[in-house]
C-alpha cells in the first residue's frame, strides 16, 4: 500500500502499511453530508441486480445509485429502469462500447461526487462493507479503499478453476515490479476519492481495468487502504463474463505495458543487458582470437556483435530519456493535483449551503452515453 502527501513515514517500511492517523492534514468530511456515488457496471445481471441496488441503498441511504447497463441482452435494463422509477436515487445509464473498463470511462468523466463506490452487479461483494470504504475516503486516509477479497472466503467461495491462480501471479508481479504490497490487486470492490477519479487516465477497455487502476495509485503514490471482506460465489442462474485465458492474456499485458510506461530505464535497460551480455558472447572469443593470432577470421559474428551492442547502447538511451520524461510527468500530476484540491477548497468555502448537498450530481436522467 502507498501514502500520499508530506509523510516522512513510508507505510511500506511498517509490517501493516497503514498510514499514521496522525500524518493526515485533510479535513473530513462527514458522509450525511457528502455526496456519494455508487457505480455498478453491469451486462447480462438480471438474476442479481435488483439485490445489488437495494442493498446499496440500505447500506448507503444518502447515496445516489448509477447502473451502467452494457448492452445487455437480457432484462438487466428493464430491471434498473422500473428500480429508477420507484426511487429518485437510483439511475440507469447506458454504455454502448463494450467493456468495463469503456464503462469506468463513461462513469469516470460523467458522474461528480465527493467519493465514489465501485461495486459488480453480481452480488459477489456485500454492500454493507461500503460505509467503511467510503469512510476511509472521507476521512482523507486513502485516495482507493479497496475491498480484500483473497484475504478472507475468496479460496472457499470461487468455484472457477485457475481463478484464485491468476490473482496470486498477478499480485505477485505487480507486487514485485512495482514494488509495492497491495493483497488484492483484480477487485471489483473499491472506493474512490473526487482526485482520484478525475485524474485518473483510464485506457484499458476490459476488466483489466482494476489492474491499471492498483498501478496507477501505486505509481502516483496516492494513498491506498484496504480492508478485508468477505466474498461470495454467484447465485445460481448468474453466469461470470470473465474468460480466464483471453481476460488473464490481457491482464498481463497490461501489466508489462504499463511497467514500460512507468518504469522505462528499468524495462528498456533490461532489454540493453540482454543484447549486451549477447554482444559481448560472441566479441569475447572473437577478441581473443585477434590477440592470439592477429586475425580475425569471423568478421559476420563480429558485425552482429557490434549490431548488438549499437542495440543496446540505444535501449539504454532510450530508457533514459523517457525516465526523464515520466519523472517530468510525476510532477505534473502533483502540481496539478495540488491546484485542483486548492481550487476546490476555495470553492467549498464560498459555496453556501444547499438542500440537495447530500447527493451526488451527474448528467441529466435522460442522456445516455455513446
Amino acid at each position: 500500500m502507498t501514502s500520499k502527501g508530506q509523510d516522512s513515514e513510508n507505510p511500506l517500511s511498517s509490517p501493516a502499511g497503514i498510514v499514521p492517523a496522525s500524518s493526515m492534514d485533510v479535513v473530513p468530511l462527514r458522509l450525511e453530508s457528502s455526496r456519494v456515488a455508487v457505480l455498478i457496471p453491469c451486462y447480462n445481471e438480471e438474476a442479481t441486480v435488483e439485490k445489488v441496488v437495494r442493498d446499496s441503498r440500505a447500506s448507503l441511504p444518502t447515496a445516489h445509485i448509477y447502473v451502467y447497463d452494457n448492452n445487455s441482452t437480457d432484462a438487466t435494463a428493464a430491471i434498473v429502469e422500473k428500480l429508477a422509477a420507484e426511487d429518485a436515487q437510483v439511475h440507469l445509464r447506458h454504455e454502448w462500447r463494450q467493456g468495463k473498463g469503456n464503462v469506468i470511462h463513461s462513469m469516470f468523466r460523467d458522474i461528480d461526487a465527493d467519493c465514489y463506490v465501485m461495486l459488480d452487479g453480481d452480488d459477489t461483494y456485500p454492500a454493507e462493507y461500503a460505509p467503511e470504504l467510503v469512510g476511509l475516503v472521507l476521512d482523507g486516509q486513502a485516495d482507493m479503499a479497496i475491498g480484500d477479497r483473497l484475504s478472507t472466503t475468496y479460496a472457499e467461495q470461487n468455484k472457477r478453476p485457475f481463478h484464485e491462480f491468476g490473482n496470486t501471479v498477478v499480485r505477485g508481479l505487480i507486487n514485485r515490479m512495482f514494488r509495492c504490497d497491495i493483497k488484492d490487486i483484480m477487485t471489483g470492490y473499491r472506493a474512490f476519492s473526487r482526485s482520484f477519479v478525475k485524474g485518473f487516465p483510464v485506457l484499458s477497455r476490459g476488466f483489466e481495468i482494476e489492474t491499471e487502476m492498483s498501478i496507477h495509485a501505486v505509481d502516483k503514490n496516492l494513498k491506498v487502504r484496504e480492508i478485508a471482506i468477505d466474498y461470495r460465489d454467484r447465485p445460481e442462474g448468474s453466469d461470470s463474463k470473465l474468460n480466464t485465458y483471453a481476460d488473464g492474456w490481457k491482464v498481463l499485458r497490461t501489466i508489462f505495458r504499463l511497467f514500460k510506461d512507468y518504469h522505462p530505464m528499468a524495462f528498456f535497460g533490461v532489454i540493453g543487458a540482454l543484447f549486451a551480455v549477447a554482444a559481448l558472447a560472441m566479441f569475447i572469443p572473437i577478441f581473443a582470437q585477434y590477440m592470439s593470432s592477429g586475425e580475425v577470421p569471423r568478421f559476420p559474428t563480429l558485425i552482429v556483435a557490434t549490431a548488438f551492442g549499437i542495440a543496446a547502447v540505444l535501449c539504454w538511451s532510450v530508457g533514459l530519456i523517457l525516465d526523464v520524461e515520466v519523472s517530468k510527468h510525476r510532477q505534473l500530476y502533483e502540481v496539478m493535483t495540488n491546484y485542483h484540491d486548492h481550487i476546490e477548497r476555495l470553492l467549498s468555502s464560498r459555496a453556501m449551503p444547499t438542500t440537495g448537498s447530500d447527493t451526488a450530481s451527474g448528467p441529466a436522467p435522460g442522456r445516455e452515453h455513446d
